[in-house]
């Protein structure tokens, strides 16, 4: 089975939005909404996911060389990293238009 990364978007109570990073989604956002997930979220229970990019590491077995590194796992998490990066320095505008038009897969509801 291969790898895979995940950046996500998870809506707070508050109406705020948190972004994170994760190898096992479903997994990461029960811990947000048990309270052991980031500081941020603890507060602002119970939070909804409503977006995710995911990364697979067989991706990036038949890409180039990228991140400084060969090593495709290694590789794929620098990618979603940086991805999660990119999207934390979104306004809350910004976000709210990458994720219009995104569609929650059934397992993920």
């Amino acid at each position: 089975m291969s790898v895979i990364n995940y950046v996500y978007i998870l809506e707070c109570s508050d109406n705020t939005l948190y972004t994170g990073w994760t190898t096992d989604l479903k997994k990461r956002i029960s811990a947000h909404n048990s309270g052991k997930g980031a500081k941020y979220t603890k507060s602002r229970l119970p939070v909804k996911l409503v977006y995710f990019e995911s990364f697979s590491v067989e991706n990036f077995k038949r890409t180039p060389t990228d991140f400084g590194c060969t090593d495709p796992a290694v590789r794929c998490k620098k990618a979603a990293t940086a991805r999660e990066y990119a999207i934390k320095k979104l306004s809350k505008k910004e976000k709210l238009k990458l994720m219009s038009g995104f569609k929650l897969p059934e397992d993920f509801r």
